[in-house]
């Protein structure tokens, strides 16, 4: 299999690499893995295995480990790259560059440098669970890892008890069982979850249900692989006029009106400027 090999322009390319099937890659991404003049990847291991795969000769160019590790140490070396008019290639382990990845300080330093960043779309698990879990996507919010430690992790989820569409994590399955029964404790066990794991390859599957019969599932069974966890919102409560009144009655003693809209948007849910108006009127009367 031949790939396109030409000049490319002296610039970083941000590759999106498959999931676990290997011919879920671009031409484009192809073309660039055959042309560019340094290759930098999460795992060098990963990278030249797929460019093997798809016939893609590294001849004598430079292969470059970029990790969390060692990106102080290697963000030079690329940046020299750059400056001496070569084209540096970047592609994560698996998945887009940029989500859940070290890339973050790469781009921004080759940015500050003057130098020319685009990325190649492709791959990315995040996408593919929404595409696959059945829950809305027209809004919805993507927090890479939970904490580890359980009280660290109960106060992240509390956080996003009020986050309007739907939630996406990336969980361990060492602690894909600890992780879900504390959502649906603090986010509430009624609400829709999905367990989307090993996506895109031979063992790929997605686990449905609430958040309470998610936690009863993996209390008799344990799970391998990579995984996406998804979470409906929860169901909107109704705060009554009466209750942000006598809430704002308590507040306002304390601090400004703007401040104490800001506090009880953030309990109860209800729209800041609503809270707002109310206490505006308050005030007139």
């Amino acid at each position: 299999m031949n790939h396109q090999e030409g000049t490319l322009a002296p610039m970083l390319y941000l590759l999106a690499t498959p999931l676990g099937t290997a011919r879920d890659i671009t031409l484009r991404t192809l073309d660039v893995l055959a042309s560019a003049d340094v290759l930098a990847a999460e795992d060098t291991r990963t990278l030249k295995k797929l460019m093997e795969i798809h016939g893609i000769p590294l001849k004598d160019r430079p292969v470059i480990a970029y990790h969390d590790h060692n990106g102080d140490r290697a963000r030079p070396k690329l940046l020299k790259a750059l400056a001496a008019g070569q084209s540096v290639a970047y592609a994560s382990e698996a998945g887009t560059p940029m989500i859940a990845d070290p890339g973050y300080h790469l781009v921004r330093e080759v940015q500050a440098a003057g130098f020319g960043v685009t990325s190649l779309p492709g791959p990315s698990a995040v996408i593919t669970a929404l595409t696959l879990g059945g829950l809305p996507t027209d809004i919805f919010t993507f927090a890479g890892f939970l904490p580890n430690a359980k009280s660290a992790r109960r106060k992240a989820l509390k956080t996003f008890e009020a986050t309007q569409g739907t939630l996406v994590f990336y969980e361990s399955p060492k602690r894909i069982a600890a992780m879900i029964a504390d959502a649906a404790e603090v986010l509430g066990g009624e609400r829709e979850g999905r367990i989307c794991r090993e996506l895109t390859k031979k063992f790929e599957e997605v686990l449905h249900g609430t958040l309470d019969e998610l936690t009863a599932q993996l209390a008799q069974r344990s799970l391998k692989g990579e995984i996406v966890v998804l979470i409906g919102k929860g169901a909107e409560k109704e705060v009554s006029r009466d209750v942000l009144v006598s809430g704002l009655e308590a507040l306002l003693p304390e601090m400004s009106l703007r401040d104490a809209a800001d506090k009880l948007a953030q309990e109860t849910g209800v729209k800041r400027r609503e809270i707002y108006q109310i206490g505006l009127e308050l005030q007139k009367s």
